[in-house]
C-alpha cells in the first residue's frame, strides 16, 4: 500500500476495507478495537499500518463480544473509537450496540456483511439487514447507512462519525463482502479542507485526566418498570427528533413511474443500470435507494410510489428488505414483486430480465 499524507484530493485504486480505514484517519479516529472476521479483516490490517504513523491506537481483543464492549468503553473515555466486524461476530456485538443505545454512546461500527445463517460463507450478502438495523434486545435507536460504492464507504464512514457524535446514537455502515474485497476507484480528501467541519469527542465520564473532575452517573440497568420506561421513552424523544435530519434516500424518475424497482446496498448498482436501460426501452421505470436503512425514509417512499402501480424489489436476502417496506407502506394496496437472492450478487441483466416481466 503507497504511503500518502491525507491532504488536497487524490484519486486512488483501493480495496473497500482500505477505503475504511482511510476514512477513520479522514475522521480523525482515535483507536479500533477488533477481532478478525472475513470479509473485514483488512480493516484492522490497513488501520494498524496507518495508525502508528498518526499517533493513533489499536487493540486486538479476544473476540468480538470483548472488541464491542472495549469500544464502548474507549468512547466514554472521550475516544473517536470503531470496530469492524461481519455475520457472526456482528451477532456477538449486538449486546454491546444496545449497551450504547441505552447509555447513548457514539460507537461506531462497520459491517461488511457475509453470508448467513451462522458460519455460512465469508463472502456476501445483504443478510445483516435486520441485524445491523434492529439486533439485540433493543427499540433500534441507531444509525444505520448502507453503501454502495466505494466512495460512499469513505464519505459516510466519515459522516457517521459525525452523527454519531452529534447525537449520540450508535452508528453503523453497512458494507458487504463484495465492497470490502473489490479495488474501485475513488477520490480521497481531507473533509475539513472540504469544509466538513468534524464533531470533536468528549469524555463521557469526565475528563480523565483532572482527579477533581465532576462524577457522572451512567447507568445500563434501573430498578423499576417505570424508570426503564420513563428513560426509554427520552430516548425515543431524540431518536424522532434526529430521524428527519439523517434520512437520506436516492429517488428517480418517480413522477410517472407506473414500476418503482426499490433496493439499497450495493444491489442498487445493478438496480440503476437497469432502471437506465428500461428507461432507455420506453418502459415507465422509477428507482428508489434508501440511504439510511435505520431511520429508513419511509415517508419519502410513500411519496415516490404514489402514482405508481408496483414496486419491483431485488434483495440479496429473503425478504429483509420487503419486511421493512411493508412497514413503511402499511395501509397501501400497491403490488409488492419480490426477486429474493439470499447470498447471492445481483446483476443488471438479471433485474431487467425479471422486471421487464412486470413492466
Amino acid at each position: 500500500m503507497a504511503e500518502f499524507a491525507l491532504k488536497g484530493e487524490q484519486r486512488v485504486f483501493m480495496t473497500g476495507n482500505e477505503v475504511c480505514a482511510w476514512a477513520c484517519v479522514a475522521a480523525k479516529a482515535d483507536i479500533m478495537y477488533g477481532y478478525p472476521i472475513t470479509p473485514q479483516n483488512e480493516v484492522m490490517h490497513y488501520w494498524t499500518r496507518l495508525a502508528p504513523k498518526r499517533g493513533k491506537k489499536f487493540l486486538q481483543t479476544e473476540d468480538e463480544i470483548s472488541a464491542g464492549f472495549t469500544t464502548l468503553g474507549g468512547v466514554m473515555s472521550g475516544r473517536k473509537a470503531f470496530t469492524a466486524t461481519a455475520g457472526p461476530g456482528n451477532v456477538l456485538m449486538q449486546e454491546s450496540a444496545t449497551m450504547a443505545e441505552m447509555m447513548r454512546l457514539p460507537v461506531v461500527y462497520i459491517i461488511q456483511q457475509r453470508g448467513v445463517p451462522s458460519t455460512a460463507t465469508v463472502i456476501y450478502s445483504q443478510q445483516e439487514l435486520t441485524l445491523t438495523t434492529c439486533g439485540g434486545n433493543g427499540e433500534g435507536h441507531r444509525i444505520v447507512y448502507s453503501t454502495s460504492n466505494h466512495q460512499e464507504l469513505f464519505d459516510y464512514t466519515i459522516k457517521a462519525f459525525n452523527a454519531a457524535w452529534t447525537y449520540r446514537f450508535p452508528t453503523f455502515i453497512l458494507g458487504d463482502g463484495y465492497q470490502a474485497k473489490m479495488r474501485e476507484s475513488l477520490t480521497l480528501y481531507d473533509p475539513e479542507e472540504r469544509g466538513i467541519k468534524l464533531v470533536p469527542p468528549e469524555p463521557m465520564i469526565g475528563d480523565t485526566t483532572k482527579p477533581d473532575r465532576p462524577f457522572r452517573n451512567m447507568r445500563n440497568t434501573y430498578n423499576t418498570e417505570e424508570e426503564l420506561y420513563n428513560v426509554v421513552m427520552e430516548h425515543q424523544k431524540d431518536w424522532d427528533a434526529m430521524a428527519p435530519k439523517v434520512v437520506e434516500w436516492d429517488e428517480r424518475g418517480c413522477a410517472d413511474a407506473e414500476t418503482v424497482i426499490v433496493s439499497h446496498g450495493v444491489v442498487a448498482r445493478a438496480a440503476i443500470g437497469a432502471y437506465d436501460a428500461l428507461r432507455a426501452a420506453g418502459k415507465k421505470v422509477g428507482y428508489f435507494r434508501p440511504i439510511t436503512v435505520r431511520p429508513f425514509p419511509a415517508e419519502q417512499l410513500r411519496q415516490a410510489v404514489g402514482n405508481a402501480k408496483r414496486i419491483f424489489v431485488p434483495e440479496s436476502s429473503y425478504g429483509q428488505l420487503v419486511k421493512v417496506i411493508h412497514g413503511a407502506l402499511y395501509g397501501s394496496q400497491i403490488e409488492i414483486i419480490p426477486m429474493y437472492r439470499p447470498g447471492l450478487g445481483i446483476t443488471t441483466e438479471e433485474i431487467i430480465a425479471e422486471c421487464g416481466k412486470n413492466c
